[in-house]
């Protein structure tokens, strides 16, 4: 549980960008705000692009001392070609599981080059890049990076078996699985519950009963998790948070746990990548 006193004037947003300012595929953004003398307030995920989320943030950030946005993209990409050392470390646990990792390079079109949405939204964002002063500090607004396919695993020890990675994205028909949708809705909704924030909680019970969930759901449930993640970093349990990397090559956010941390440890002194909880 997080209690009021230690996020006094505290809110992270979670912030599924879905890379691409795609208008016929837009992510999803949530929040959670604490005061010392309330109980943590949910905004329910909504569907939105770039400008939309910079909006909501910008709108909302104001009334609170420390803001921070967790992003499911990456968000420091000095690379030309190939991926990221952080990528790499990423798959040895994401490609065990049986998830992928898009690698990042400035190569990608629209996701990385030079004119790709997420720099102009980080320049407007004008958030500081500092994973672990923003978990440290009482004031300030920060950003930083998260992979929900990365986390999952660690959030439930079931989706960190080989080849067990939750199948959940119904726009892939063939693999995807109720069964998953389920289990990751009912994850959210226990670590929700665990860091009493009730109405998060309460909107992934609502979640888990959808007859047929589309992409759509799938966005805003990533955003909840992205949420999740910046949650744990800043509240959570000594050593159930790692960032893996740095701010020069690229960084991760994630939970780790006892199933997964020993994979990510080798992986990161196999690539020379710094592993701080």
């Amino acid at each position: 549980m997080i209690a009021a006193t230690d996020q006094n004037s505290f809110i992270v947003f979670g912030f599924d960008s879905a890379w691409m300012n795609n208008p016929k595929a837009p992510g999803a953004i949530c929040s959670v705000a604490f005061a010392t003398s309330a109980e943590p307030v949910f905004r329910e995920p909504i569907l939105v692009s770039f400008e939309g989320a910079l909006e909501i943030i910008t709108s909302t950030r104001n009334n609170h001392a420390r803001s921070i946005v967790a992003i499911d993209q990456p968000t420091i990409v000095p690379n030309q070609t190939g991926s990221r050392p952080v990528d790499k470390v990423a798959a040895s646990l994401v490609s065990f599981v049986g998830g992928g990792v898009q690698p990042a390079s400035r190569s990608k079109t629209g996701m990385f080059c030079d004119n790709a949405p997420i720099w102009s939204f980080l320049r407007a964002l004008n958030a500081t890049q500092d994973p672990l002063l923003a978990r440290t500090a009482s004031a300030g607004h920060y950003a930083i990076e998260v992979f929900p396919a990365l986390a999952l695993p660690a959030l439930a020890a079931h989706f960190a078996r080989r080849l067990r990675a939750p199948k959940y994205n119904p726009t892939n028909r063939r693999k995807f699985r109720p069964e998953d949708w389920r289990s990751v809705v009912d994850t959210v909704a226990q670590l929700a519950e665990r860091l009493a924030v009730m109405g998060m909680r309460d909107w992934a019970r609502r979640m888990r009963e959808l007859d047929s969930p589309q992409k759509a759901d799938q966005d805003k449930l990533d955003s909840v998790i992205c949420a999740l993640i910046g949650l744990q970093w800043c509240s959570g349990p000594a050593g159930s948070s790692a960032m893996l990397g740095d701010l020069e090559c690229g960084y991760i956010v994630t939970p780790v746990s006892p199933e997964t941390s020993p994979r990510l440890k080798q992986a990161a002194t196999k690539y020379g990548v710094s592993y701080s909880t």
